[in-house]
């Protein structure tokens, strides 16, 4: 499972998305979240500034990430 290096506790899950290149901006990150693409820790997350810690598991289409700090 690749993983996402955060530097901080906790970071915005849209953020996430945008900053390692998921999604190409901010917007469309925001829209795959409310669109229900994306899974944190196998449920549906459509808060789109979720707070993402260390551990946490996202999962997009096929692919899982593994959050780091």
């Amino acid at each position: 499972m690749p993983a996402i290096q955060i530097n901080k506790e906790p970071v915005e899950l849209y953020k996430i998305l945008k900053f390692e290149g998921l999604a190409s901006s901010g917007a469309e990150a925001k829209q795959m979240i409310s669109s229900g693409l994306v899974l944190l820790n196998g449920i549906v997350e459509l808060q789109k500034s979720k707070k993402i810690m260390a551990h946490d598991v996202l999962t997009i289409g096929p692919d899982n990430y593994q959050i780091i700090l």
